[in-house]
């Protein structure tokens, strides 16, 4: 399937530094809860990743990650998820987060 370019430009994905992370025994699949602080404009947002085979909570502050920011909310457990942090799976299909491999400030909009 093929989409327009516009159709594209539609999902906003941008840099955001994670701020803090929490375990989330509350999940049903194994995962961390995330605040993610993507800049003035946007501000921090929540968001459940299913992230723990390669990352720990201690690890995660401090790293930054791509994330879709204009999709609604999603209530996951007791959790409002609030933004989509983006990544790839490894062979194993274990999630890989998406990172920018060079310092960019936060905010910035993926093009």
């Amino acid at each position: 399937m093929t989409i327009d370019f516009d159709d594209f430009m539609k999902v906003d994905i941008r840099v955001g530094q994670i701020t803090k992370a929490e375990p989330f025994p509350e999940a049903r699949k194994p995962a961390i809860k995330l605040w993610v602080d993507f800049g003035e404009k946007i501000g921090v947002k929540k968001s459940s990743a299913q992230i723990t085979v390669h990352y720990k909570v201690g690890d995660l502050p401090g790293r930054k990650v791509m994330a879709v920011v204009n999709f609604p909310p999603r209530q996951i457990g007791p959790v409002m998820s609030e933004v989509l942090v983006l990544g790839v799976p490894d062979v194993d299909g274990e999630v890989v987060l998406l990172c920018p491999d060079k310092d960019v400030p936060i905010g910035g909009r993926m093009f």
